[in-house]
């Protein structure tokens, strides 16, 4: 099987169901934006991480393919994605819960930064509310789930705690961010 068919040349590309779209439409933006966030995810477990945060992005880059291919399913197609499950956020927010716990108390804002693992957690977070943008975006024109919008709101400050539990765990300071004193 060759993986190029030649019918994207034009500036279109299908979705699930046989539908197509403009490479551009907001709705493969937010299938984009997903699937940049499961290859940041995939670089971040080239890192050193603790076995938990590992454990749970592995299940997260399943998730992100999940959501992906929800959101490359228009309404109207034949092919129905089941989504991700509404527990799906509910098992976010006991797993931040459950990091947090043993976090030094949050008393002013941090810089990403700290360990290599710690780091790369905070990037995911940021391509995250990228994609969560792109997603907010999609729904203004078309039905999206609210279980995929939290989901993913969630995960953008699953990814937070993620990487302060990493530096935690490798007794590595959050970088705090300091304002800059000007001279004028």
């Amino acid at each position: 099987m060759r993986i190029y068919t030649r019918t994207g040349d034009g500036g279109e590309t299908g979705l699930v169901g046989g539908g197509r779209v403009r490479k551009d439409d907001p709705r493969m933006d937010a299938v984009g934006s997903l699937d940049e966030l499961n290859a940041s995810v995939g670089i971040t477990l080239q890192q050193p991480l603790s076995e938990v945060v590992r454990e749970r992005l592995l299940r997260v880059q399943r998730r992100l393919f999940e959501l992906g291919a929800e959101l490359a399913t228009p309404a109207d197609s034949v092919y129905v994605q089941p989504g991700i499950p509404v527990s799906a956020v509910s098992e976010l927010e006991a797993e931040m819960d459950a990091l947090d716990a043993d976090l030094p108390e949050l008393r002013n804002f941090i810089l990403p930064g700290g360990t290599r693992g710690s780091a790369h957690l905070h990037w995911c977070r940021t391509v995250c509310r990228r994609a969560e943008r792109a997603v907010v975006t999609l729904s203004r024109e078309t039905e999206v789930r609210t279980e995929t919008v939290s989901f993913i709101n969630r995960l953008s400050d699953w990814f937070f705690v993620a990487a302060r539990h990493e530096n935690h765990q490798a007794g590595v300071a959050d970088v705090p961010w300091i304002r800059e004193e000007t001279t004028e």
